[in-house]
């Protein structure tokens, strides 16, 4: 039996009508130094914010495409995540918020020497989005200057 069909009928509507974005071409850049002559920044789509900022927003129509700053020597104990989605368990990230935003093992790694230094911020979206296209032609891009600005050169990426 194929495999969307062993799923209800419910479920297989919304994931062979959910909205794909698809590059027209790959948003790679090739790193220029070793990781260890490199600073690195975290960027997450877990829908992560400091305790004292403004949670993601549950009502906005396609999904709140804004995006939170997180200072690099943030401890876990200060963000929380306010991620919407129902669609997975948080469990883990409760436990650990290491498991989707490993900046303690950045930190680790910094101390090791295996990376060369942490930007100053890392940046969390709210993944499970409707609706990209903010996040491709404003909030993105935006980050992304960020990062070059605060001298980021390799960007981990992490998923909720």
């Amino acid at each position: 039996m194929p495999k969307l069909e062993r799923l209800s009928a419910v479920v297989r509507q919304v994931l062979t009508s959910f909205p794909c974005l698809e590059a027209d071409d790959t948003p790679w850049t090739p790193p220029t130094r070793e990781l260890k002559h490199s600073n690195l920044a975290l960027v997450t789509s877990a829908g992560l914010h400091l305790r004292d900022d403004k949670p993601f927003a549950a009502d906005v129509k396609g999904g709140d495409t804004s995006y939170r700053v997180i200072p690099s020597d943030a401890k876990a104990t200060d963000i929380l995540q306010s991620h919407t989605s129902i669609g997975f368990d948080h469990t883990a990230i409760y436990r650990d918020l290491n498991v989707t935003f490993p900046l303690d093992r950045m930190r680790e790694l910094t101390a090791r020497g295996v990376v060369g230094g942490l930007a100053p911020n890392a940046y969390s979206f709210m993944g499970a989005l409707r609706d990209m296209r903010r996040i491709v032609e404003e909030t993105g891009p935006e980050v992304a200057q960020r990062l070059k600005d605060e001298g980021a050169e390799v960007v981990f990426l992490t998923p909720t």
